[in-house]
């Protein structure tokens, strides 16, 4: 069940350019935060009232990280809060990633600020998955949570400039590997470019593996009331990405 909570800040950090990891603390916390789930956070400023949906990358009885990107006036005010900076959140948020029971490999591909809610999904089925992970970033500089990446089976990471790993992206590395791997099940997160090209590979590639996709939006309210985020539905409907989603079946979506 979802709360709207008073936090406290224990860290605030950069941990790649522009990149910020952040922990709250409260004994509020609720018990039922699933994987890919996230939360709206204030940004702790009375002319800022929008607070920022970001996805939850861990948690703990009594915490909660997420890690962010400074890209406005919002993510830049929350880049200068310092431990002990108290702020509100309404959590958890969304439907997360529930994957199948009988999927024994897992394809996860990520790119960018969408590999942080994946992570969710690493922690939570931790020991229950064979993990085959498709990471891309920009350039080095990007680059971050490899020590919470590097719990997979088999880790490949992809810059768009080759300045760390490969050169290339992520669904370019997973389709490399598709026919050795064979995942039963795919999951990916990222920029709606990536989602686009992954779901045109699939479909052109008549691979029917179960892939379950988590959609960035702009939100307003988080909640489903606003209608900020709306996507398209294959079957020509509306679904609301904070509320229907952020997590579908990526047949079931346009991107």
């Amino acid at each position: 069940m979802k709360k709207d909570i008073a936090v406290t800040v224990r860290e605030n950090v950069p941990v790649a350019e522009n990149i910020y990891k952040m922990t709250l603390f409260s004994e509020e916390l609720p018990k039922d935060i699933g994987a890919g789930q996230f939360l709206n956070l204030s940004v702790g400023d009375s002319s800022h009232l929008l607070r920022r949906p970001l996805g939850i990358m861990a948690h703990t009885q009594n915490t909660v990280t997420v890690c962010y990107q400074v890209k406005g006036e919002g993510t830049q005010m929350l880049a200068q809060k310092e431990a002990g900076d108290q702020l509100t959140c309404l959590l958890p948020l969304g439907n997360g990633f529930v994957l199948d029971e009988s999927a024994k490999k897992v394809a996860v591909i990520g790119g960018g600020v969408g590999i942080f809610p994946l992570i969710s999904v690493l922690n939570a089925y931790r020991g229950q998955k064979n993990f085959v992970s498709y990471i891309g970033f920009r350039n080095l500089a990007a680059t971050c949570m490899l020590d919470e990446l590097s719990a997979c089976d088999k880790l490949t990471i992809s810059t768009d400039d080759g300045s760390y790993g490969k050169k290339g992206n992520a669904v370019q590395a997973f389709l490399a590997d598709y026919e050795t791997e064979m995942p039963d099940e795919i999951i990916a997160c990222g920029p709606p470019v990536m989602l686009r090209v992954l779901k045109a590979e699939l479909s052109a590639r008549k691979i029917d593996t179960h892939c379950l996709v988590s959609l960035e939006e702009r939100m307003g309210c988080g909640i489903g009331a606003c209608l900020v985020c709306v996507c398209k539905t294959t079957d020509g409907k509306n679904a609301r990405v904070c509320k229907n989603g952020p997590v579908f079946d990526i047949r079931e979506v346009e991107l």
